[in-house]
Parts: C-alpha cells; structure tokens; sequence
C-alpha cells in the first residue's frame, strides 16, 4: 500500500501540479483558505473529494464522529488560527451515515477507555434520538442516522459556546456555522443545519 501511495504522489505530480504550477506556487507561499472544515476521521469520508475542493480550499480537522469537545486543546488552537490568523468565515461540521463512532456511542459498550471517554461529548446527541425513538418506531438503520444528524447539531451548538466563536459572532456576522451529513452509500451530502439561513448572535 506505501509503494501505491507514492505511486498516486508520482501521478499527481504529472498529471495535476506541473500543469498547474502557478496555482500550487501561489498557495505554496501562502495559505487563504475559505472554510474550517470539522469533519471525522473515517477513510471514506475525504473531504476534498466529496466536495470538489481543490488544495488550499479547506483548512481541515478531523477526529472520531466529528466532536467538538470543549476541553479539547487541538480544536481550541485549531479555531484560533482558523479564525484570528487565516479570517475563516465558514465552519462546516460535517458527519457521515454508517459512522463507527456514531454506532459504537449507540451500542454503549465500549472497551477502549480513550474512545469511550470521548464519545461521552456526543452522549446528549444520544439521548435526543432515544427521546425521538420511544415518541415513533424507527429501523435500526433510521435511528442510526437521526443520531449521525443530532450529534452533527450538539457539535454546531459546542461551537456557539466555544469563547472565540461566541465572542466573534457577538461583534460580526461571522463565523457562520453549517452542519451536513455526508451519505457515504449515495455520495450526496445533506444540509443539517443552515449556517446562511441561521439567524447572527
């Protein structure tokens, strides 16, 4: 798999950088991009491809099921650049169907003490579809996504009480924040929460 990844560099290099050095020369000196994309880390989800982003487009984080923990001192510093240092006005939190993390929260019974503690930051997410669950009959299949697309809101709700975010919103129209749901068996990407149509702190 290495010897194929250097492979795909090689091509890359051909077949998409040298027809376009200007571009790459251009964001090799610096960095603009226009949106702080907080997506998960599952390998399916590749969020250039699925949106059609070119390099220096996104500036990119990713963990399991897309959490946004307050005590997490890699997205607080993540948020800070993204929003003092490169002027990002879009955050997109973006979750997935058929997510692992969603449905090891789900199941409950999880061994790995790491993995376990930080799904405890999805654990309301939980709780709001259990709710939705006992008020309608649901598949399996139904209550997995609504908790894919509860947990993508608690995340968006995480961000508006982050310091930084509340503080910026309070003075600008921006950052404004998105959450979607990306359809890993169709590609399609559904809006979940409506960063242009939500109404500025």
């Amino acid at each position: 798999m290495i010897d194929s990844l250097l492979a795909g560099n090689a091509k890359f290099r051909h077949d998409e950088y040298a027809p376009n050095q200007d571009y790459y020369h251009t964001i090799a000196a610096q960095q603009k991009p226009k949106v702080l994309w907080i997506g998960c880390s599952d390998s399916r989800v590749s969020e250039d491809i699925v949106t059609g982003s070119r390099p220096g487009t996104l500036f990119v984080h990713r963990n399991i099921a897309n959490i946004v923990a307050f005590n997490d001192v890699n997205i607080a510093a993540i948020l800070d650049y993204a929003l003092l240092h490169l002027k990002v006005k879009d955050i997109v939190v973006c979750g997935h169907t058929r997510c692992g993390g969603i449905a090891a929260l789900e199941a409950g019974y999880i061994e790995d003490s790491y993995i376990a503690d930080w799904l405890c930051v999805a654990s309301e997410a939980l709780e709001r579809t259990e709710k939705a669950c006992r008020r309608r009959s649901m598949t399996h299949e139904q209550k997995m996504e609504l908790l894919a697309r509860e947990n993508v809101k608690l995340q968006i709700r995480h961000l508006e009480h982050i310091a930084i975010v509340k503080r910026m919103r309070k003075r600008k129209t921006w950052p404004r924040l998105h959450g979607w749901l990306y359809r890993v068996e169709t590609g399609g990407i559904d809006i979940v929460v409506d960063g242009n149509a939500a109404p500025q702190a």
